[in-house]
């Protein structure tokens, strides 16, 4: 298990597909709608070392707490990516698979987390709620900025172009095809 703090340096280029890390420190999260607007507005922190995960939380505001942060399909960023990677942001985190944009855009620079679906009480428990920022994104797609203490990450795509998820869809169009002799 490899332990990571934000904001992430160069040791991110070490990481290989496949292993296990566990991220504390400052991470933000960000859907569709809060892409587009930091691409319009800029960033409401300091990309350089950023981490950016794919999440819409459900926020207890009454009690300033995180209920549930589930990662969202990553995938729906792919056009949006590559202009944070260029701003400095050093990983991602999400669910699924990315496309060869991102890995392109990754490549010698940064990584891709994945987080497993269906454990949104899981993520919540190593999380503090520190600020959001585009409140009026509504909940799902503002920017939270949230304090994460131990959160268990794999690295789904590194930043030498290895993706996992293109490594089981690659096995598996071979195990079809001898399937299909």
């Amino acid at each position: 298990m490899i332990r990571l703090s934000t904001p992430l340096g160069a040791e991110v280029l070490d990481l290989r597909a496949g292993d296990r890390v566990l991220l504390s420190g400052t991470i933000y999260t960000a859907r569709d709608e809060a892409h587009l607007k930091i691409l319009e507005d800029g960033f409401p922190f300091d990309p350089a070392g950023a981490v950016l995960y794919h999440c819409g939380p459900v926020v207890d505001t009454e009690r300033n707490v995180i209920v549930a942060a589930g990662p969202t399909t990553s995938a729906r960023m792919n056009g949006l990516t590559a202009p944070m990677i260029d701003a400095g942001v050093r990983s991602l985190i999400g669910k699924g698979g990315m496309s060869a944009e991102v890995r392109e855009a990754l490549s010698g620079r940064a990584v891709y987390f994945v987080f497993t679906g269906g454990c949104a009480a899981l993520a919540a428990s190593c999380m503090e709620l520190v600020d959001c920022h585009y409140p009026e994104l509504g909940m799902a797609e503002a920017v939270w900025e949230i304090r994460v203490r131990d959160m268990p990450l794999v690295v789904g795509i590194d930043a030498h172009g290895r993706d996992l998820f293109e490594d089981v869809a690659r096995s598996v169009r071979e195990r079809y095809d001898q399937l299909r002799l």
